[in-house]
Parts: structure tokens; C-alpha cells; sequence
């Protein structure tokens, strides 16, 4: 990444910053708005960096070069098996890593619950698929199941969480029991669910709102094709069975509200138990706060999840 001297950074990031306020006025080629994007991403990768989580187990859940995970026990060893968090890092289905995209706040708090987490990396567009992503998704939730005696978790506890892109991949694991069948698994066998700050979770309708922004990376990822777009839909896979709980979690972005709105209405209407909340933060850094602060003690969001996860566990 570029570093800008300091006296000129400001005034870039200024400049920025009234490009994306003036965009929605602007008339502007869908490329370039999705290059301000990554550079606004790439503005941001400092704070990643530092974020890493680390002093996890490196694990091969299956053959391919990103069917990885990282792995942290509890902090306390008890002969009692944990319940597990299975988390799948966001960026924009073609970027991102389980260490870098996790958020070492989360992993600490969780693992000082007394509860054990795996973060995965999964196969990324355009080598891999959305198919394949979540195909990902369920053999790792597959994997650390079987493992379960080695790893000293319980597998009737097992709850995945995601955010951003990955919030639309636990969604749509936890929704079409396609990927978890092909693993010999089911819907039931999950705990729950989390998905933090996603969209797409109705795609035909993100992208038709998302286009101006981000209509390269939706069209790369999820093709033309109607049908497609349908079938990688959470929102239009919710029809029972799905897993037992979802707990949506989003900031005040107008499309995520949107979003999670819906996916909330679709589970209820299919009889899943769910719960919407929401929190501060607006644009990209809400975004990513939402994601990195989770596990801060006084982080709202914190306390939400740890409660909902305390009835999902029994603890």
C-alpha cells in the first residue's frame, strides 16, 4: 500500500470522502465507483493488519489450498467438551483471510466464555465459486464435527457466524440444506446461526440497489442468470427447514437494513426462531466496527451476542 506523506494524506482522504457523498448525484461508470471502493478498502488495511488474530491451531479441513482454518480452545481446559464458533471472514467473496478477517476482540472474549472458535479461509472468486464457498462452509462444519473428540468440543453445540460476504454464506448455509446434505449433515445439527452486517441476502434485490456501487463484484460473483441469483438468495431459501436460530446483527446502512429486515421476515414466516439488533456506525467504518469491536466490552453488540449465545449453548 501507498503511504502518502502527511501532508498530503488529509486532503486526499477529505477528497474521498465527498466523491462517495457526491456520488449518488454524479453520474459515473460502474468501474469507477468500484475502484474508489477497493481504495477506500485499501485505506483501511493498516487497521486490519493490526487486528490479526493469532496463536491458532492451523488445520486442513479438505484438499484444496484454501480449505484451512485456524482453531483456539478455550482459555480454560475443562474435561466438559465447548461449544464452538465457526466464523467465516467477510470480503466481497473474492478477498479476505481467516486470521486477518476475524478480529482478535472476538476471538479473545470467546475463548475466555469458555467457548472454543474456528475462523476458515474457503475458496475465493473467481477461482472458486459462491457454490463453492458455501460447499466450504458446510465440509469445515463437517470437519470439526468429526474432529470433535480431538478438539474437546461438543457437536450438538455448534453455532457459525460471518460477516459481511461471509454473513451471506453462514445465511445461506444455515437456510438451503443442500450444502450441509452433501456433507451428510442437516439444518438441525447447527446451534445457530450469526450473521453480522451482510447483505445479499436477497440477491435479485441487492443488486438491483447495489449496482452503482459494487455491480462489478455482484455481477462477477453471482452472474446474470435469475435463477442463480434466487438459489444463492438466503432470504428466498428460507422456507423450513432451517437451522433452529438466527441472530442478525447490522449497523445503519440503508441497504443492510434493508436486508436484514427481510431475511428476518422470510425465517419468521418459514418458523424459525430469530432476532434482529441493531447498532451505531454508518459507511464502511460502521462496517467493519461492527465486526472488529464484537467481543470489546463495551461494545453494545457484545452483550447481545453473549446472551443469545448463553440460551443457544445452555450455559
Amino acid at each position: 500500500m501507498t503511504v502518502l506523506p502527511r501532508h498530503i494524506a488529509p486532503r486526499m482522504i477529505v477528497a474521498a470522502a465527498l466523491i462517495g457523498l457526491l456520488g449518488s448525484a454524479v453520474s459515473a461508470q460502474g468501474g469507477f465507483r468500484e475502484r474508489m471502493r477497493e481504495r477506500m478498502a485499501e485505506r483501511f488495511a493498516k487497521q486490519i493488519a493490526e487486528d490479526q488474530a493469532t496463536g491458532g491451531r492451523e488445520m486442513a479441513y479438505g484438499k484444496g489450498l484454501m480449505q484451512t482454518l485456524s482453531f483456539w480452545a478455550p482459555q480454560t481446559k475443562t474435561a466438559a467438551p465447548a461449544p464452538l464458533i465457526l466464523f467465516v471472514h467477510g470480503g466481497g467473496w473474492k478477498r479476505g483471510d481467516r486470521v486477518n478477517g476475524t478480529g482478535k476482540a472476538k476471538v479473545a472474549h470467546f475463548i475466555a466464555q469458555g467457548y472454543a472458535v474456528a475462523s476458515i479461509n474457503y475458496r475465493l472468486v473467481p477461482d472458486g465459486t459462491v457454490e463453492d464457498q458455501a460447499s466450504d462452509v458446510a465440509t469445515a462444519i463437517a470437519y470439526v464435527i468429526a474432529q470433535a473428540r480431538d478438539l474437546n468440543i461438543d457437536p450438538r453445540r455448534v453455532v457459525i457466524m460471518g460477516h459481511s460476504a461471509g454473513a451471506h454464506l453462514v445465511a445461506l448455509v444455515g437456510t438451503d440444506p443442500r450444502y450441509l446434505a452433501a456433507v451428510g449433515l442437516r439444518e438441525s445439527d447447527l446451534a445457530g446461526v450469526v450473521p453480522i452486517d451482510g447483505a445479499a441476502y436477497d440477491v435479485p434485490k441487492q443488486m438491483a440497489i447495489g449496482a452503482r456501487l459494487m455491480g462489478e463484484t455482484y455481477e462477477q460473483t453471482f452472474g446474470t442468470d435469475p435463477a442463480r441469483q434466487r438459489a444463492l438468495s438466503p432470504t428466498l431459501q428460507a422456507d423450513a427447514p432451517n437451522a433452529p436460530a438466527f441472530l442478525i446483527l447490522h449497523v445503519q446502512r440503508r441497504d443492510g437494513i434493508e436486508q436484514a429486515k427481510g431475511l428476518a421476515a422470510a425465517l419468521r414466516k418459514g418458523g424459525t426462531a430469530v432476532q434482529i439488533a441493531d447498532f451505531p456506525g454508518t459507511g464502511l467504518q460502521g462496517h467493519m466496527d461492527i465486526n472488529r469491536k464484537l467481543g470489546l466490552p463495551d461494545y453494545p453488540a457484545t452483550r447481545v451476542v453473549d446472551d443469545w449465545l448463553k440460551a443457544r449453548f445452555g450455559r
